[in-house]
């Protein structure tokens, strides 16, 4: 009888032990202190773009950052501290583990720098950051209109959405890009958007292939208004993509009859620029 009570005992101080550590565990990012993850996994998925997935502590954690919220990536070069902004393409429900896209430029310092990281590597990581926190149903609609790796918030968004049941958010979603070869994560795009009538995707190439059924050139007038929601209180437009694009688009936007973005833009903005 007294063994089957010290069992039950250590098995309760084991359950409350766990329970108090998941509880009283420290974040896994923080937004003043640089925090090391490990590379465990790349998958190459163009010729200069690739998934990488860092290793979190504990396999039963998510990264903790809200849904539209980056991170930054850190190195040192001739001495000095450099960063840059990335957003995450994983979302809560994946534990253990998170996942970011990043398209390595020429003159890309930390975009080279992560191509350069070896698997069980560590890169350093700090945030959360950003002006967007996407909680359910916020909005009736969305119009997204990305180009690049500027889908990163995007799907970010999109993917949380489709998870809730609950959310019904329609989203109608312009991707541009130069050659159908450059279309980042088309199948997992459009993978969503067949399972889910809610996400709506149009795709737009500056080169079209032969027999190519989207958009051809620049993101015009006439696709926005087309393909996006028309200007109301309870839609929003989100940009994200080259510098140049997002400044046309935002010009594109005002003359449509959104209102005018603001330089650095704040949640409560119809159109908001990541």
């Amino acid at each position: 009888m007294i063994p089957l009570i010290i069992g039950a005992a250590v098995a309760g101080l084991a359950i409350i032990a766990y329970f108090y550590i998941a509880n009283n565990a420290k974040p896994v990012l923080d937004k003043s202190e640089w925090r090391a993850f490990k590379l465990i996994e790349k998958t190459k998925i163009s010729p200069n773009t690739a998934i990488y997935r860092f290793a979190l502590s504990r396999k039963d954690v998510d990264l903790g950052l809200p849904i539209g919220q980056h991170v930054a990536i850190s190195t040192i070069v001739d001495g000095k501290r450099v960063q840059r902004s990335y957003t995450p393409i994983s979302t809560p429900k994946d534990l253990g583990y998170f996942d970011m896209l990043i398209k390595t430029y020429p003159n890309g310092i930390i975009s080279k720098y992560i191509d350069g990281v070896k698997i069980g590597e560590s890169v350093e990581f700090k945030g959360p950051s950003g002006s967007f926190t996407y909680t359910a149903n916020m909005v009736k609609s969305f119009g997204m209109i990305a180009g690049g790796t500027g889908i990163t918030p995007m799907l970010q968004i999109i993917k949380a959405i489709v998870d809730n049941p609950a959310d019904t958010t329609a989203v109608n979603l312009i991707f541009a890009n130069v050659n159908e070869d450059d279309i980042l994560l088309k199948k997992e795009i459009d993978d969503i958007a067949a399972k889910h009538k809610q996400i709506k995707v149009y795709y737009v190439l500056n080169n079209p292939p032969a027999n190519w059924t989207g958009g051809v050139g620049f993101v015009s007038k006439d696709m926005i208004s087309q393909q996006c929601p028309p200007p109301a209180a309870n839609c929003k437009i989100l940009l994200c993509g080259p510098l140049p694009m997002v400044k046309a688009m935002s010009a594109i936007c005002e003359d449509l009859g959104y209102e005018k973005p603001r330089a650095l833009s704040k949640l409560a903005d119809q159109v908001f620029k990541f």
